[in-house]
């Protein structure tokens, strides 16, 4: 079965898929993805940082970070599905409510590594606080990754294959000929 990550040879980086329509689409190839995901999570990342703040002037800041978050993820899965991973459709109730899973479970897991520290050790500095985080956010972010590209955004447009490996049978003589 060809992995969904790889790409094909001499293709820059890009692989080319038919959509739900029947046209050929330019999905990006695992690596460019990849920089196509940080920076889009990223920089909708630092622009709720900012929004956050500015709304919870107006309302309670659980409300609005609660707010930010739905909005962000809402925001983040459609340029993942247009930009990110190239699939040339917008994406549908399923593929929001599996990004916002996979949202939820990386959400889980920084702040299991936050609990984990303060479990460990029970006044961390903010360093050691922030060095936690940030890794933990580092690893749920490639998890996330690879379940958007993998299952969430992966072409189902075109059937899998599997390749199947074949050995070189050694040439025997069926008939022996005497002379």
């Amino acid at each position: 079965m060809k992995s969904p990550l790889s790409q094909k040879q001499g293709n820059a980086g890009t692989e080319g898929t038919t959509g739900t329509t029947g046209t050929t689409t330019t999905a990006p190839g695992p690596f460019a993805s990849f920089v196509r995901f940080v920076v889009c999570g990223g920089g909708v990342g630092v622009l709720s940082s900012l929004a956050v703040p500015l709304l919870a002037a107006l309302m309670p800041w659980g409300v609005a970070n609660a707010l930010i978050t739905v909005a962000s993820t809402i925001l983040c899965t459609e340029l993942h599905a247009l930009f990110t991973f190239g699939t040339g459709r917008r994406p549908g109730v399923r593929e929001h409510w599996q990004s916002a899973g996979s949202a939820t479970a990386a959400y889980a897991a920084t702040s299991a590594a936050i609990l984990v520290l303060h479990t460990v050790q029970a006044s961390p500095g903010m360093l050691t606080e922030q060095i936690v985080y940030l890794s933990a956010s580092a690893l749920a972010g490639i998890g996330r990754f690879l379940v958007l590209r993998l299952f969430v955004f992966a072409d189902r447009g075109t059937p899998a294959t599997v390749a199947i490996p074949v050995r070189p049978v050694p040439a025997t003589p069926v008939f022996s000929a005497a002379a």
